[in-house]
């Protein structure tokens, strides 16, 4: 096994046990590890429901509602026996939906996903209408499909990842990232060409 491959696998088993290590302690009720889990995972939540939803408020509530709801799962003798990344984001995302469900959320793209913004008026105006056609395209996707872009490009998740957070099969996610994809090159393009023609 190459030194890089056995380094890889040392840190994603030292990840595992401290993940099994911080839900023991969590299943006891052990701030400590409470509050550790709640500090690995709390900003990496808001960053992902903010790319979801395009609201700071919203996200700051869902991920208050998520550890919320993680804890009365736990209360109850419930919650996850491993993959606790997987299961906080699965909660959130269910949270997200309901949302979407309520009332059709309007998606601001946050700053991270443009590029740099220079002092230029042109390049600002640019950057402005980049994120309008990628805030179109992004709504234009199934909630599944979105969840999975967003994880996977966005998040940088693996698969195996997506699939325990989604709660489908590896073969799935591939499929929903795959016609994801697709449709975001359908629809940019198809936007792109239209801008274009109207230049004209």
């Amino acid at each position: 096994m190459p030194v890089t491959d056995l380094l890889l696998w040392r840190h994603n088993n030292s990840v595992i046990d401290e993940e099994k290590r911080l839900l023991e302690g969590a299943r006891r009720f052990d701030l400590d590890c409470l509050a550790a889990i709640y500090d690995r995972y709390s900003d990496g939540l808001y960053g992902y429901v903010v790319r979801l939803l395009g609201n700071a408020d919203l996200a700051e509530e869902c991920v208050s509602e998520t550890f919320a709801r993680f804890l009365q799962a736990l209360h109850n003798g419930g919650g996850p026996r491993n993959h606790l990344k997987a299961y906080l984001y699965r909660i959130a995302h269910n949270w997200v939906t309901d949302q979407f469900r309520r009332q059709p959320t309007t998606m601001e793209l946050s700053e991270n996903l443009g590029g740099d913004e220079n002092d230029d008026a042109d390049g600002a105006l640019q950057l402005e209408q980049e994120k309008q056609r990628l805030r179109a395209a992004l709504q234009a996707l199934t909630p599944d499909q979105r969840q999975v872009i967003l994880l996977r490009f966005f998040e940088g998740w693996e698969n195996d990842q997506i699939a325990a957070a989604v709660e489908k099969p590896v073969g799935a996610v591939k499929a929903l990232q795959h016609r994801a994809v697709a449709s975001l090159r359908r629809w940019l393009g198809e936007d792109e060409r239209e801008w274009k023609h109207g230049e004209e």
